[in-house]
């Protein structure tokens, strides 16, 4: 979508041209010198929407890049609680020595602190 100042920039901008083009013709300074004016106003405020237009397109870049990675690391969370349940259950003995010896390692470090 494109930002309105863009729009009212470009429309300024063309009626600034177009009156500072009347103004030389006419040899009206003020006409010429308004007309500069306006078309200089219309340049500023077309570069203030292209930027807006700019940051919405990173914020929605950024927000789909962010949407991405929370699914991927989601999926990849479930698929690895699947595969430690699937080990758990075929090894329950091993699984619960590795628990021990994971929580026995924690343990210390905790009590060093």
């Amino acid at each position: 979508m494109v930002d309105t100042d863009r729009i009212t920039g470009a429309a300024k901008e063309f009626g600034g041209k177009a009156q500072g083009a009347v103004g030389d013709l006419t040899g009206s300074k003020n006409d010429s010198v308004e007309g500069r004016f306006r078309e200089a106003q219309g340049t500023a405020e077309n570069l203030y929407g292209q930027a807006k237009d700019a940051v919405r397109h990173a914020a929605d870049e950024v927000s789909d890049y962010a949407e991405d990675a929370y699914d991927r690391s989601r999926r990849t969370l479930r698929e690895g609680s699947r595969d430690v349940g699937g080990y758990v259950s075929e090894a329950p003995g091993t699984s619960l020595l590795i628990a021990a010896a994971v929580g026995f390692g924690l343990g210390l470090l905790v009590s060093r602190l």
